[in-house]
């Protein structure tokens, strides 16, 4: 592969939505090398760790899933769920049952998709299973993940961590005050605790102390042409809901396929609480005022995700208290 300048980089990860630095680092590194596989530039299978990963395996797993077969979320890797999913195809076209994507598996396909589409099954398969759960949160299960291990992040957790207990939700942390497990470990955590919903909440920093204000991030790739439509729809809500209870900038809402949102199989959120480089941002979230209300637009906003339509309120309307009066926890 030849040598890429700085420009060609921030194009890169630009299109592949990963943070854009200019810089090859280990994320980057990996996202090139599986930027380089075509379908059908080789065999595919499921392998014992490290698993197949690439964008052949991103274009069968999404040429799967419009036929209907369910593989899950197209990220990319090979994995178990993959692997039936292609079992299930070969048997539908009536070739050797075997898992393993080589030339016969992939010609079946190419003649297929040309003729053979089921829509958006996996964003069926994501709303369905939202409006499966009903409105109320005491059958949800929330996992919050401060990320890093600051204090004020944590406490934010902690605070909206009790609300949804008193409304009845099942809420999972992924560290304590004074632990910092690994991203990967909190990865496996949030899978291990068949969550409904994740949610990240971080600090961003920046050279510039005039970066400010807050954004949420979702799964999503322009170039598989997927994202999550439940983290989607949860993004925009609870970046709304922030901006209506505070006066942080809004940074918007952004698709990404970071390892926490890409691998994390729940819907997955990672929302930015400010700049700790901003002196206003850190000022803001200093005070337990300003917590708190960030708490509460977490809770409204996870409530309203699993709202119908003709029940929904006005963004910054809501209160919790409305929440409990209503019933709407059990």
């Amino acid at each position: 592969m030849p040598e890429l300048n700085e420009s060609q980089i921030r194009s890169f990860q630009q299109s592949r939505g990963l943070s854009v630095t200019g810089v090859i680092d280990a994320v980057t590194a990996r996202a090139l090398e599986e930027a380089r596989w075509k379908l059908g530039d080789r065999s595919l299978n499921l392998q014992a760790s490290p698993l197949m990963r690439g964008d052949d395996v991103a274009a069968l797993q999404s040429r799967l899933t419009e036929m209907g077969f369910d593989c899950g979320r197209v990220d990319g890797i090979y994995g178990a769920r993959t692997e039936t999913a292609v079992k299930e195809f070969q048997k539908s076209v009536g070739i050797n049952i075997d898992g393993k994507c080589g030339p016969a598996t992939i010609i079946s396909l190419l003649r297929l998709t040309r003729v053979v589409s089921g829509g958006a099954p996996l964003a069926m398969r994501e709303n369905a299973t939202r409006r499966n759960r009903g409105p109320a949160l005491a059958n949800k299960v929330i996992v919050l993940n401060p990320d890093g291990d600051d204090a004020l992040v944590y406490d934010v957790a902690l605070r909206t961590e009790g609300r949804l207990l008193a409304l009845g939700a099942s809420v999972f942390l992924t560290r304590g005050a004074s632990n910092n497990p690994t991203e990967t470990e909190r990865i496996a955590f949030t899978n291990q605790s068949n969550a409904d919903l994740m949610i990240s909440l971080h600090l961003d920093q920046y050279i510039n102390e005039h970066a400010r204000g807050t954004a949420t991030y979702f799964y999503g790739s322009d170039a598989h042409g997927v994202h999550s439509i439940v983290g989607e729809r949860f993004a925009s809500l609870v970046q709304r809901e922030i901006c209506a209870r505070t006066d942080l900038v809004n940074c918007r809402t952004h698709a990404k396929t970071w390892d926490l949102l890409r691998l994390t199989r729940a819907p997955a959120v990672q929302i930015d609480l400010g700049y700790a480089s901003s002196p206003g941002d850190v000022e803001r979230i200093s005070r337990p005022d300003f917590r708190d209300a960030i708490a509460e637009a977490l809770v409204i906003a996870i409530q309203r995700l699993y709202l119908a339509a003709e029940d929904d309120a006005k963004t910054g309307t809501l209160r919790i208290s409305d929440l409990r009066s209503a019933g709407i926890r059990r």
